[in-house]
């Protein structure tokens, strides 16, 4: 099964748009769910994720307008159960204490953040953290390297029973990188 995570995408008013090279590697039909981390602060977009995917999972970000939308959600995928968080109650942002006390409080085995904006993909203490990036590359609130800028990113997960394969797509000087990551819960 092929999940998306995505998330901080705000558009229009950190970016224009997602990249069209991730736009035309979308493609409806192959993408069985989307996890999406917050931020998605508009129509034309929302429009778009639920045309790759009817299975649509969205979680609250700082900026997002519905008031209705859960702070974070689980989702099981064979024996894995996977949960995500925007990530902007994570304090601080992105420790990876706090995000194993999250996880832990969700009972979880993968567990995936958003709000920093900045790819991470680690194990800690048998749990698997992921943190896909800003799918358009916004600007955020958090500190930057002089010279650093955000690298649009997300991530797509192959999930077959206890094992989950991590393909992370980062957009870099114009052209589309895939990593592979893998993980493989209680190994």
């Amino acid at each position: 099964m092929l999940v998306l995570a995505i998330g901080d995408l705000h558009i229009p008013d950190r970016a224009l748009e997602l990249p069209p090279k991730f736009r035309k590697l979308l493609a409806p039909g192959k993408i069985s769910q989307i996890l999406c981390l917050g931020n998605l602060t508009d129509r034309e977009t929302y429009d778009f994720l639920r045309s790759v995917s009817p299975d649509l999972q969205i979680v609250k970000g700082e900026f997002d307008l519905s008031l209705s939308l859960p702070l974070s959600k689980v989702v099981t995928h064979g024996s894995l159960r996977i949960g995500f968080t925007h990530g902007h109650t994570i304090v601080p942002p992105g420790d990876s204490d706090a995000l194993l006390i999250a996880a832990r409080q969700m009972d979880v085995d993968v567990f995936i953040w958003g709000g920093t904006h900045r790819f991470e993909a680690y194990e800690l203490e048998g749990k698997f953290f992921i943190n896909p990036g800003s799918a358009t590359g916004a600007m955020s609130s958090g500190w930057w390297a002089e010279g650093e800028n955000p690298v649009p990113s997300f991530v797509l997960m192959d999930v077959q029973g206890t094992v989950l394969v991590l393909y992370v797509y980062q957009y870099i000087d114009g052209e589309v990188k895939v990593e592979k990551v893998s993980y493989r819960k209680g190994g």
